[in-house]
């Protein structure tokens, strides 16, 4: 739940974007910065702040963060004005981004080894459904209440997240030795969580790159029209919640490297055949929905590659090692 209210704050401002401008007083490209912005508060807080916060208990600083990121909600809903919004939005950005790097090393302490994966998947979940239902959900009451109705949903969500941890999640979750100046330096110098790193920017990079471009693609050279576009990009996001929790399950089965190879194949293969049968609306739609399935599934297995590296090489910093690699999948998210 909690993670489905972060990925609906995220997401949804690209589809307020018009609505908001119109009610402050600014030009789309100003208000293109409540997008940008927040994406930086995710790329300064995911590394930063997991760092700074090491010596937290787990549990309350996964309290901490939702409680961060409802106020941030709440601080949208009523901002004043255009500076108040952006700064909002900003620090509900700090949160999003140290709070998925401390969830999925949460995750993977409540489950047995083998099934660690899978428990990432569960957690990356609420994101991807956020997609497919958060989104234009909110976007659709934020056009007809008003793009602060939207803020406020977000705010009954994280609430409803916050109580949820607070009465579901143990309070002894294992307490990893507090990562130093040199433990941390370590994350940033192994070269075997740099590969990773490196990894997880090609990879999101060639699929991010052909997804930001999808629906004109969609419109321009396969034909479809406005509101077929929307249909295919539901069956698309349905598709990522699928594959999410497939590409979970098959990294506990055979291994995280052995479902890398397996998935980033898979996503080679779908964008050449998108390229290929872009013109046919039958297979375009077809090639979406195939894609789909990749498109996020090697999101569980990166993450518990990462966390494994780093109980080998730095074990006093792990959640610094996750929430880097968080920092890198969220700047090359479609701006």
């Amino acid at each position: 739940m909690a993670a489905f209210a972060v990925g609906t704050t995220e997401f949804v401002i690209v589809g307020l974007l018009p609505t908001i401008a119109a009610d402050l007083g600014v030009s789309i490209p100003s208000a293109g910065l409540l997008v940008s912005l927040y994406a930086l508060g995710v790329t300064i807080g995911a590394p930063v702040l997991t760092a700074m916060a090491d010596r937290v208990p787990r549990k309350t600083l996964l309290l901490l963060l939702l409680a961060l990121f409802t106020l941030g909600n709440a601080y949208a809903a009523f901002a004043p004005d255009y500076n108040s919004l952006v700064a909002a939005r900003f620090i509900t950005g700090l949160a999003h981004g140290v709070f998925f790097a401390i969830a999925s090393t949460i995750a993977t302490d409540l489950v047995e080894p083998e099934k660690e994966s899978s428990a990432i998947a569960l957690v990356f979940l609420g994101l991807t459904v956020a997609l497919v239902t958060g989104v234009p959900l909110g976007t659709l009451i934020g056009q007809n209440f008003g793009w602060q109705s939207t803020f406020l949903g977000v705010v009954m969500l994280g609430v409803i997240g916050f109580i949820a941890s607070a009465i579901l999640v143990p309070a002894n979750l294992t307490k990893t030795a507090s990562a130093g100046i040199k433990a941390q330096l370590q994350v940033l110098t192994s070269p075997r969580l740099l590969l990773v790193y490196l990894i997880t920017a090609v990879g999101y990079g060639g699929n991010f790159i052909a997804f930001t471009f999808l629906a004109p693609m969609l419109n321009e050279v396969t034909g479809l029209s406005a509101g077929a576009i929307s249909l295919v990009l539901l069956l698309y996001g349905a598709s990522v919640a699928v594959g999410n929790i497939a590409g979970g399950k098959l990294a506990d089965r055979i291994g995280a490297v052995a479902s890398l190879t397996v998935i980033f194949a898979g996503l080679a293969i779908s964008l050449v055949a998108l390229g290929v049968f872009l013109t046919s609306p039958i297979a375009a739609i077809a090639v979406a929905a195939f894609w789909g399935g990749f498109a996020f599934a090697n999101v569980p297995p990166l993450q518990s590659y990462v966390v494994q590296i780093a109980r080998e090489v730095s074990p006093g910093a792990i959640d610094v090692a996750s929430g880097l690699n968080i920092g890198v999948t969220n700047r090359l998210l479609p701006r």
